[in-house]
């Protein structure tokens, strides 16, 4: 009797598991597969702007955890100064990405970032990017829930 006791809690365990499953828990994707995900509708965490194609790679900055998002951004997208309450770090995947920091969208004040470069986005602190004629593809990772707070309107 202990025995099947035991037995049921374990298969309970692994039904759980298998419920979760290791799809919530591993996630590995080539270039293609990200880009292949859905489109989500911009929200927090995120530039807002329509022209800007946001995938959730894991998780969603609207929510509470770790998340990871994909921009692609379109050619000649210009994205005015903005925070975010929470630490952020991001990738280059592909194109160019001219990013700042301050609280004036200053192409001067940019450093042009080509695949594999990576920055930070401290908690509160104002920065903007912008793209020239080819756009570029970002990998952002924060820990939600993310916001995003304009200094002045946001640019499309």
């Amino acid at each position: 009797m202990r025995r099947g006791a035991h037995h049921g809690a374990a298969l309970a365990a692994l039904l759980l598991v298998a419920a979760t499953g290791p799809s919530e828990v591993r996630r590995r994707l080539s270039p293609d597969e990200a880009l292949a995900l859905p489109v989500v509708k911009a929200g927090g965490g995120t530039s807002g702007l329509g022209t800007i194609e946001t995938r959730l790679l894991k998780g969603d900055p609207a929510l509470p955890g770790l998340y990871t998002i994909s921009i692609k951004v379109p050619p000649n997208t210009h994205i005015a100064a903005h925070t975010h309450r929470d630490e952020r770090t991001a990738v280059v995947a592909s194109g160019v990405w001219h990013f700042g920091y301050g609280p004036t969208a200053n192409e001067a004040a940019t450093l042009a970032l080509s695949p594999g470069s990576f920055y930070t986005e401290p908690a509160n602190d104002t920065h903007f990017a912008w793209t020239g004629a080819e756009g570029a593809t970002v990998y952002i990772t924060g820990m939600g829930p993310s916001d995003t707070r304009y200094v002045g309107a946001p640019v499309d």
